[in-house]
């Protein structure tokens, strides 16, 4: 069975976060992007639905959480090379996000993190480890 991830994640402005995610060089998938969403595919199966908080709010009956004040999730993206996750901290600063974390280390993996515009945790890592990458 093939596979594909969905990341939907509630945001203020759709416009604004699409820009954000173009800058980091995720590809917009126009099909699914709208005047109250957007859409971007990070990866071959794993996508990124935005979507502002009154069309996030039609998919559950649950409060939708300010990522600004409250943490509900930890999105792990696993970059191939530490310049990679380097690179994407570096372009989310630079576009409006803002560091979470120094870059470390640890455990045979390298690992910084972001937050985006809305207060979404993104954790950058790259294993330094061989036997772990494979």
């Amino acid at each position: 069975m093939t596979k594909q991830v969905w990341i939907n994640l509630p945001v203020l402005n759709a416009a604004r976060s699409r820009a954000f995610y173009d800058a980091l060089g995720f590809a917009a998938v126009e099909q699914y992007c709208s005047e109250h969403t957007a859409c971007a595919r990070i990866d071959d199966r794993l996508y990124l639905m935005l979507l502002e908080k009154n069309r996030f709010a039609e998919f559950t009956s649950k409060p939708v959480v300010d990522a600004t004040c409250s943490t509900e999730v930890l999105i792990c993206l696993g970059c191939d090379s530490r310049a990679e996750v380097d690179r994407l901290v570096r372009l989310a600063s630079d576009n409006g996000g803002r560091t979470t974390t120094e870059a470390k280390d640890q455990d045979g993996m390298y690992g910084h993190g972001f937050e985006d515009p809305d207060g979404h945790i993104w954790e950058l890592g790259y294993f330094t480890s061989p036997e772990i990458r494979s």
